[in-house]
């Protein structure tokens, strides 16, 4: 698939068919859906969400239906026509293949593994570059489609993790996941979420995501798609410039429905009065420029 344009992110609206569809009707160019693992999973206890500092905390604990269940909603989706990045996940390589191998019977356009989800027990794993490496280059050896890596802004060091990505045959990395955090009721004097700790998503991320994108990207030759609190066409431009070539939405749909087409609009808008006809100028072009 074309790394271009503007995606759902892998999240909660990313289970049911008919929300994904409805999310392209609204100007999604594809959708990633929730992330699926090898079984059913239950998740979490709740509380699950929580707001804090213009973000959303989440410790939804990779709820999922699991692979052999998934197939009648990917199939909606491909009758659709929508293009569709099937999230995975699994707590081994072996699971991870596995995984992999049923969900590219589905005929997915590419494959995004999720490596790196900060309220579950894979959390670990986009920290090293050695075991991304046995991940992503294991699921490389079991699909045909294109598989993109997902990594955390939690990592020491996330260029380090995206070479061994890159190394291991990575189609691409999307950076970042959510940044791990915590929210305390002063009343009850007592953490909000069930779980404790959970992702942190939205605006309050953005200058992380952007950092970690624009230090990818200079990094590597394969594309970045860039995912972390976008919600105007100005963060979608600052994103490009650090070198997204894609950009995935998710928290920001709480604040509008249409973000989608109202930021492809303002980035039109922006490429027209600076005289440039296509996105792909711009991508990068913040790093390129000190050169």
């Amino acid at each position: 698939m074309k790394i271009q344009g503007y995606w759902l992110a892998s999240g909660v609206l990313g289970v049911a068919a008919s929300t994904m569809i409805r999310i392209v009707k609204r100007g999604a160019d594809a959708v990633v859906t929730k992330s699926i693992g090898p079984v059913p999973r239950k998740g979490h206890s709740g509380p699950i969400l929580a707001s804090s500092h213009g973000g959303l905390l989440n410790a939804v604990g990779l709820t999922n239906p699991g692979i052999d269940d998934f197939g009648g909603e990917m199939r909606i989706l491909k009758d659709a026509g929508v293009p569709v990045v099937l999230s995975i996940f699994g707590g081994t390589v072996e699971e991870i293949v596995e995984v992999a191998h049923k969900g590219a019977e589905m005929k997915p356009d590419a494959i995004e593994l999720n490596l790196s989800c900060p309220h579950a027990e894979i959390s670990q794993i986009a920290h090293s570059p050695e075991l991304t490496h046995r991940y992503v280059s294991s699921v490389k050896d079991a699909v045909t489609c294109p598989v993109f890596a997902k990594l955390t802004p939690n990592a020491s060091d996330i260029v380090s993790v995206g070479r061994a990505a890159e190394s291991a045959g990575a189609d691409a990395v999307v950076a970042v996941n959510t940044v791990r955090g915590m929210k305390i009721d002063i009343q009850q004097m007592r953490p909000v979420l069930g779980n404790k700790v959970g992702g942190l998503s939205g605006p309050s991320i953005f200058p992380i995501a952007v950092r970690c994108v624009y230090d990818l990207s200079r990094s590597l030759g394969i594309p970045v798609i860039g995912v972390g609190g976008v919600i105007t066409w100005e963060d979608a431009i600052e994103m490009h410039l650090a070198g997204a070539s894609a950009i995935q939405i998710g928290t920001g749909l709480i604040h509008d429905m249409d973000i989608f087409s109202k930021i492809r609009t303002g980035v039109k808008k922006y490429l027209d009065e600076k005289g440039l006809s296509d996105v792909t100028e711009i991508v990068g072009a913040a790093w390129r420029n000190e050169d």
